[in-house]
């Protein structure tokens, strides 16, 4: 269990869901954590957002395993907040050897106030703050020149297009996480020479408060033609986080040393069909 000792891991979207778990799972196995989370709320998304209440439970979390983590309240659409979370962690823990740009927003509803605007914070959450993210550490990351592992969160949407109804919320969130791939691919032939794996992961729905809500329930039931094209070939609604979190250990101990570039689904079996 102390495959990771020694190691820092930088993580976006801390608060609660895949990120805590992430956070926690990754203590347990030695890695310092530095989390951060926006901890407030998008005014186009329609279910509530995690709190600096919810960002302080994952460290309560992460030290009840023994870990240690230092949380900063950050906004991954804000380049120049990044890049001094990126400075905060090396100056307490060192620079990362491990980064899971996890932070994104999933804003689908029935009847969207204004499709435009939900369609620009998606794109600028789930996308420009994946670029955000990793170009504000990767540089350091190379100058350490001991390596590293970047893991970005897409979506079973991000390797197709199920679920389209022409929303801001819909097709922001597809097409966002289909760019992230194409950020993916262009990161990983970037600091391939220097030892940085950079991948991908494409879960189907997670049980996590980002889809486990009112207004996604609604989307759903006032499109039963999306709805009947969303379920997993598994006989299982949604996967756990913990699921996600194998799959990220994976990716970034031992096991993952040469794996880069790939798309990894989590999927139950979502995008085969």
């Amino acid at each position: 269990m102390n495959s990771l000792e020694g190691k820092v891991a930088f993580i976006t979207g801390a608060a609660r869901g895949q990120g805590r778990c992430h956070a926690i799972e990754l203590a347990r196995r030695g890695a310092s954590i530095y989390g951060v989370d926006i901890c407030a709320q998008i005014e186009t998304v329609p279910y509530a957002m995690g709190t600096p209440e919810d960002l302080a439970h994952t460290v309560s979390e992460v030290e009840a395993v023994g870990g240690k983590i230092a949380t900063e309240i950050v906004d991954v659409r804000d380049r120049k907040a990044m890049d001094e979370a990126a400075r905060s962690c090396a100056s307490m823990f060192g620079v990362p050897d491990i980064v899971l740009a996890n932070a994104g927003i999933s804003p689908q509803r029935a009847e969207e106030p204004d499709a435009q605007a939900v369609f620009i914070d998606t794109i600028t959450t789930n996308l420009t703050g994946v670029w955000n993210t990793v170009s504000a550490i990767a540089p350091a990351m190379i100058d350490r020149a001991e390596g590293g592992a970047v893991v970005i969160t897409s979506s079973a949407q991000g390797l197709i297009g199920r679920g389209g109804d022409g929303s801001g919320g819909a097709t922001g969130y597809t097409a966002s996480k289909h760019g992230v791939v194409g950020l993916m691919h262009s990161f990983a032939a970037w600091l391939a020479p220097h030892s940085i794996r950079v991948n991908t992961i494409h879960p189907t729905g997670v049980r996590t408060p980002m889809v486990l809500h009112a207004e996604m329930a609604g989307w759903l039931e006032a499109n039963p033609e999306i709805a009947a094209t969303m379920g997993n070939p598994m006989p299982i609604d949604m996967v756990d986080p913990i699921d996600v979190t194998r799959a990220v250990l994976y990716l970034v101990e031992e096991s993952g040393r040469y794996v880069t570039g790939i798309t990894l689904p989590v999927d139950a079996g979502f995008t085969t069909k």
